[in-house]
């Protein structure tokens, strides 16, 4: 799915959870060189995906479960106009104008 896309972009939530999942430092290494390799550019939080995330935390906390990253990275999404690709769409799918790509490992 990355290597069709011509805009390769990565919310720095994204990238901090791939830092989380790392078991070691050739594990982090071999993540950078990925993301460099890809040409992948970091979206930085801004003051309105803040304030977008905690309207959805707010609006769909309760209803669906969705977790302050999983609304940070709708938020920068929206904010920057671009698809949220994801293996996982359930904390996604009720944010509405929200064009979610689902995405199945091979």
């Amino acid at each position: 799915m990355i290597e069709n896309e011509e805009s390769r972009l990565i919310s720095v939530i994204s990238y901090m959870e791939l830092i989380q999942g790392a078991r070691s430092r050739r594990e982090m290494r071999l993540l950078k060189n990925f993301l460099t390799d890809s040409a992948m550019s970091l979206l930085p939080l801004t003051e309105n995906i803040g304030h977008r995330a905690t309207v959805y935390m707010e609006e769909y906390g309760l209803m669906s479960g969705i977790r302050l990253a999983d609304a940070l990275i709708a938020a920068t999404a929206m904010e920057n106009g671009v698809s949220l690709c994801s293996g996982d769409d359930r904390h996604f799918k009720m944010i509405r104008d929200l064009p979610v790509e689902i995405f199945r490992p091979s």
